[in-house]
């Protein structure tokens, strides 16, 4: 049987929001950032929404504690009624989900819509107006700063976000249904179903090879995305892509560039000249000139869309950053533990930056989980130059994610490239004594794998210790 290849949509006319014809939702992976972000979507909308998971996690219990059914078998005697009606409910699955998920097998086979969460993103976003940002770094930072300056400005907007909002403690924001901010995902080509009225991208360097192959299949695909804007979109590009469009930068000759940066109270404040004018004194609060750079195009896209330039200067000012980017665990005169989503060298380059930029002094131990094999493989020079920077260097074994492990590729291997002298590896089981050890004022926890999970125990550990 073959599955259905249109997205049916109708509107309701009780509200502006678009409306699916089905009745229920159900998510193979909900768990997910970005599928979690969709189900609260589809669930805030009235849709009987459930889903799928391997294993519960802080995400899948604050759905449940919405009423949202999940449960952790795949297993397809665990479907309930409601999912079980192809003519009532849609099926959305993540691509990290193996083609021999149970679940999923027994959806195909019995003629029910399935898409993958992009392409229902796509169409979500195709009859609104659209700001998504791409880019290999910086996608889910600028993407939150844009949704918040956007909800603070009063458009009627759903901002789909890949992380936790520490300000609205959600990775959805929905004030509205006629505007929409999303991440334009390069994952899998994911970022290939949007039509954005104004985009970014924030960098282009090489990841996702699984993927790709090569860096040059990469940019070929931004490419692909840049001409996917509806008529008279806007694309804004960091200042030195290979692409064109409206430049941003810190300090050049960008046509949006932040200048007389200062750093006053743990925050930046500079004058941000745009091309009609100069903001003076913007205020932002998460370091790292990284974190200025997403501020600055957020800002300029947010301005482009009609927002007031004073209440864009109160909403950065106003922004709290998303969890596990450059997120403080502990902040206190004599100790501060940062925890980060970096998971490629230019990430862990830029948080290196950052705290050096506002601990200039304090020695630094890293702690890092690399992430997929192939990853590690592919950036093994880059990964070792960038951890090196740091004054102590501690690895944790190589988080598989969707892999099979790569012969030859491990974390000892990985170790032996890092010229830093103090370094080791450990196991999860020894890491907090490991930490403890090195009693380091500076301690940063960076992986996109499971490391996560240790964060609270690592926090509660160096509580108790000082």
């Amino acid at each position: 049987m073959q599955q259905r290849q249109s997205i049916k949509l109708t509107k309701n006319n009780s509200h502006s929001s678009t409306a699916w014809s089905w009745e229920a939702v159900y998510f193979i992976g909900i768990g997910g950032i970005g599928m979690s972000a969709l189900a609260r979507y589809f669930h805030a909308y009235g849709k009987r929404v459930s889903g799928y998971d391997k294993t519960p996690s802080a995400i899948t219990k604050g759905l449940e504690a919405l009423g949202i059914n999940i449960h952790y078998t795949d297993a397809v005697s665990a479907l309930t009624n409601e999912t079980l009606d192809p003519e009532k409910t849609l099926i959305v699955y993540t691509p990290a989900i193996p083609n021999t998920h149970a679940q999923l097998l027994y959806f195909k086979a019995n003629n029910f819509s399935i898409f993958k969460r992009a392409q229902v993103l796509g169409q979500i976003t195709q009859n609104t107006f659209c700001l998504a940002v791409a880019g290999t770094h910086g996608k889910t930072t600028t993407t939150s700063i844009l949704g918040h300056i956007m909800a603070v400005c009063q458009a009627p907007v759903t901002a789909f976000l890949g992380g936790i909002s520490e300000n609205y403690q959600s990775n959805l924001i929905l004030e509205g249904t006629d505007v929409t901010v999303v991440e334009a995902d390069e994952f899998d080509r994911s970022f290939l179903t949007l039509t954005p009225n104004i985009a970014c991208i924030t960098a282009m360097d090489a990841d996702h090879l699984d993927i790709y192959g090569h860096a040059e299949a990469l940019e070929a695909a931004f490419k692909e995305f840049a001409n996917k804007l509806k008529p008279d979109g806007k694309l804004f590009v960091k200042n030195g892509l290979p692409i064109s469009g409206i430049t941003y930068g810190i300090e050049d000759d960008a046509a949006y560039s932040a200048h007389n940066i200062r750093i006053e109270n743990g925050g930046y404040v500079f004058h941000v000249k745009t091309p009609v004018t100069t903001l003076h004194n913007v205020r932002f609060y998460l370091p790292g000139r990284h974190n200025l750079s997403n501020a600055l195009v957020a800002l300029a896209m947010a301005l482009e869309y009609g927002c007031p330039e004073e209440t864009v200067i109160a909403a950065l000012a106003s922004y709290l950053g998303v969890e596990r980017r450059f997120s403080y665990q502990i902040k206190t005169p004599d100790l501060v533990y940062i925890d980060d989503y970096a998971h490629h060298p230019e990430e862990i380059l830029a948080v290196h930056q950052a705290v050096r930029e506002m601990y200039p002094t304090d020695s630094i131990l890293v702690v890092f989980q690399p992430h997929l094999y192939s990853r590690t493989r592919d950036f093994a020079a880059g990964f070792a130059t960038s951890l090196s920077l740091f004054d102590s260097v501690i690895l944790l074994d190589i988080y598989p994610a969707r892999e099979e492990p790569i012969q030859g590729v491990t974390a000892a291997w990985l170790l032996e490239k890092i010229t830093q002298p103090n370094k080791q590896l450990v196991s999860k089981q020894d890491l907090i004594p490991a930490i403890k050890a090195q009693n380091k004022n500076i301690v940063l926890t960076l992986g996109a794998g499971d490391i996560g999970q240790e964060v609270k125990h690592i926090k509660q550990a160096l509580q108790h210790e000082n």
